[in-house]
């Protein structure tokens, strides 16, 4: 150790190091729990949140890390990979270092990007079961969620089929749901584009009503932003009954506490509570909890796991999905808004790939190999696209949190090209660190962990985007222009109409943007730091469990298709030792 990540494929090294991974007897002398607060899982672990928050509540938390990106490619640059490499690079330099990530989900698993745990010796392992759905979270919230959609097609059938005085005799009231306004789909975790416009309910009057609906993938939930949002079991209950599933014919609301699946729903996810400990290739802990997409969601590891995880560790790393203008922008504004905790630094991953392509590169398609502007030096290209890292810097900074940029190296980066990165970001003034962690792991990793250590001695003027109290129309105004650099707000007329009545209705909730992540703006299309812009509010969706009211920016799909090349096509099983190879 480490291994070559050139030779060996991920799950290779996964299974290596998976030799010498901890035992869940060993974990709580590895990390100072009581035997009760570790919750045996196989050959893993949960963490009991509720025993050690408790225990350790007059412990002073450590350093809180936070961890973005620059506008990615389709490909993605490194976010997690990032975070375990940093992880390992603390550890080298004798820091107690842990951290919490989101978990993945199986549409992308089985498609084209790869699996999110990592990659190289900054890998996180055991990679097999944080693949294959670990102990069960998105599982849990699959059938809680569509059970959630099983009360509402039961109900409405038997309000078809009942008189008023029958339904009384079974206990039930007469909801009057609108067919045509119902706000929830049904979910799975899988790329199944085919499922995302379905009409339900043919055959008879014994098989449902007949209505169109639809899929989305499991981790678009709003159970699983509501996952990631609590801070415990009784907020995860009351939580799940604001959740409004339809509108009865009157314009009321319909909730899961009106349908009396509420607690039951609950009752499934009473496990997934528990962050799941996994390990490092190096065998650092980092807990997996929770999983939301950031461009309809907050897009966070939990808030319970960055709360054990600062009672645990001196150094805890969080990650964020996407760039800073989202994962970033939600984290700050969102999820410290609510859980109170204050981060240290920011990390914000960028690649030269990804900067050649804001400087105006050819398309990044998944699947296709990369064009030779991006494996050959091209200074002139590379200097054009550092416009969108300086412009996330400014994100970070706006914040009040230290800016520390880590250029994940690819074999292919040349020095020149990453001396002119560091030029730039020190002329913005922001730390920046070359890391090699895929290759080298937490020796590959030095540069990044003492920057950030170093980053970590300044105080913090942290800061929000905008006042909780500011009106909901003008928050995404503020978020527009100062984070997106937007030139304003384009609402469509049933859109502003909508957000009037939202806003005076809802004003404690939280603004959770959808939009791209694949530029600033709202068309994927826009690259670098697009000027002389608009952006359009197509719709504002409610999610009244996990308190969001959610613009949307463009054309959002909640069920990601699958490739004409997914990866599950080399995914196998060796029937002789029952190894998962092939993952990545």
């Amino acid at each position: 150790m480490p291994w070559d990540p050139t030779q060996m494929p991920d799950w290779q090294i996964s299974l290596e190091a998976e030799k010498n991974m901890p035992k869940p007897e060993e974990v709580p002398d590895r990390l100072g729990l009581e035997k009760d607060e570790v919750i045996p899982y196989g050959r893993l672990c949960r963490l009991d949140y509720m025993k050690i928050l408790q225990r350790l509540k007059d412990r002073p938390d450590g350093k809180y890390i936070e961890v973005t990106a620059v506008t990615p490619t389709p490909l993605g640059e490194g976010k997690t990979t990032t975070t375990l490499g940093l992880i390992e690079g603390l550890a080298k330099r004798g820091k107690n270092a842990g951290g919490c990530i989101r978990q993945p989900s199986s549409a992308p698993t089985f498609n084209i990007k790869g699996t999110a745990a990592g990659g190289g010796n900054a890998l996180l392992i055991p990679m097999t079961e944080f693949s294959l759905g670990l102990t069960g979270d998105i599982n849990n919230i699959t059938n809680a969620h569509n059970l959630m959609m099983v009360a509402l097609t039961a109900r409405m059938q038997h309000e078809t089929n009942y008189t008023d005085e029958e339904l009384a005799k079974r206990g039930l009231r007469r909801l009057n749901i609108h067919p045509k306004k119902i706000e929830q789909r049904w979910v799975m975790d899988l790329g199944a584009q085919a499922l995302r416009n379905i009409v339900i309910g043919l055959g008879n009057e014994m098989d449902g009503v007949t209505m169109q609906s639809g899929f989305m993938v499991s981790v678009a939930s709003e159970l699983m932003a509501i996952l990631a949002m609590v801070r415990d079991l009784k907020d995860l209950r009351e939580s799940l009954g604001r959740i409004i599933v339809a509108y009865d014919r009157q314009g009321n609301p319909i909730t899961t506490e009106d349908l009396e699946v509420a607690g039951a729903m609950c009752a499934i996810m009473r496990e997934s509570i528990n962050p799941t400990l996994c390990w490092t290739a190096e065998y650092q802990p980092v807990m997996v909890h929770a999983g939301p997409f950031a461009n309809i969601a907050v897009g966070q590891s939990s808030i319970i796991g960055d709360r054990i995880g600062l009672k645990l560790f001196e150094y805890h790393c969080t990650e964020s999905g996407f760039g800073a203008d989202i994962g970033f922008e939600k984290f700050v504004n969102v999820k410290c808004r609510h859980s109170g905790l204050k981060p240290n630094v920011s990390v914000i991953v960028a690649t030269v790939r990804s900067l050649k392509m804001h400087g105006g590169g050819p398309a990044v398609v998944p699947g296709r190999p990369l064009d030779e502007a991006y494996t050959k030096e091209n200074l002139p290209l590379l200097e054009k696209g550092i416009e969108n890292l300086l412009h996330h810097i400014g994100i970070v900074k706006k914040s009040g949190v230290k800016p520390v940029v880590c250029i994940n190296a690819f074999p292919t980066d040349t020095e020149e090209e990453h001396r002119l990165v560091r030029r730039y970001v020190e002329q913005a003034g922001a730390r920046c660190a070359i890391s090699n962690h895929w290759r080298y792991g937490g020796d590959g990793a030095l540069e990044l962990a003492d920057a950030v250590i170093d980053a970590c001695r300044e105080e913090v003027d942290f800061k929000f985007f905008y006042p909780l109290e500011m009106p909901f129309m003008q928050r995404v105004e503020v978020i527009a222009r100062e984070v997106y650099g937007a030139d304003g707000v384009q609402w469509l007329p049933a859109a502003e109409a909508k957000a009037k009545v939202l806003q005076e209705k809802y004003p404690d909730f939280y603004t959770m943007m959808a939009k791209t992540h694949l530029s600033l703006s709202h068309d994927p299309n826009l690259k670098g730091v697009p000027k002389g812009w608009t952006l359009p509010i197509r719709d504002v969706l409610v999610f009244a469990g996990a308190k969001f009211l959610v613009p949307l920016c463009g054309e959002i799909r909640l069920v990601p298709g699958t490739s004409s090349d997914p990866a599950f096509r080399r995914i196998d099983v060796d029937v002789e030792t029952g190894v998962v190879k092939g993952l990545f």
